[in-house]
């Protein structure tokens, strides 16, 4: 049985993702940014394990973990959560910027750093479940594009620094997915939403379960979902 830490668990590909391992009897520790949504949380996934620590403070994320007191065992840590907001750069303030690469770069960041010695232990695996948009920046994603480009290079450098210490590294890259972020996206491009015309979290949420098993004589690097119709 192996112990998995999720972000973002909540909907969308998370909660896909957390169903299915909880399905197959793995223990799952999901973090919350505040008690109440941990607690939500905890219903929604019946007897998994809540942690609290808010992604939009991450310099506040490791003392957060070492307050509760760091899990016995963490075989992988899934980073699911992120935000988007697209705008222009010529309109895009520094505050949507600075909120932008807190969530979606920054606490990841420091999470991985401070749950990097249970890994270590469990000869684990990082999963970063980034985007089409860390590969390429169109119009008007450029904050979220940047933020995810950092997350590729993250990636990329903890994938050579903890390969000798037995810490697989994944970067999941899907295109536009039918989530709620999703919905929240057509709405700012003022175009109509069809949860038809995007891939099926579940989808997703089976790439990762993927990488996750692969025996232990390999390891996925980098993996592109794309929507086929």
């Amino acid at each position: 049985m192996a112990t998995h830490l999720l972000t973002g668990a909540g909907s969308g590909i998370g909660a896909a993702l957390a169903r299915r391992l909880a399905e197959r009897g793995d223990d799952l520790l999901l973090l919350a940014r505040s008690e109440k949504r941990g607690a939500e949380l905890v219903a929604q996934f019946p007897g998994s394990r809540a942690v609290v620590a808010d992604l939009a403070d991450p310099a506040g994320v490791g003392e957060a973990i070492q307050k509760q007191g760091y899990p016995e065992r963490v075989d992988s840590l899934v980073h699911l959560a992120g935000v988007v907001e697209l705008g222009a750069v010529g309109e895009m303030q520094a505050d949507v910027w600075s909120h932008t690469m807190d969530v979606n770069l920054l606490a990841p960041a420091e999470l991985t750093r401070a749950l990097l010695p249970e890994l270590r232990a469990a000869r684990g695996h990082v999963v970063f479940v980034n985007s089409g948009s860390g590969l390429r920046a169109n119009p008007r994603w450029a904050a979220y594009a940047a933020s995810k480009h950092g997350l590729k290079a993250l990636a990329d450098a903890l994938r050579a620094e903890e390969s000798a210490n037995g810490v697989r590294v994944t970067s999941v890259y899907p295109g536009r997915v039918a989530t709620p972020m999703q919905e929240k996206v057509h709405e700012q491009e003022g175009k109509e939403y069809d949860a038809s015309d995007w891939i099926d979290p579940e989808s997703v949420a089976t790439t990762i379960l993927t990488a996750l098993d692969l025996p232990r004589d390999a390891e996925v690097t980098d993996l592109t979902v794309r929507p086929f119709r």
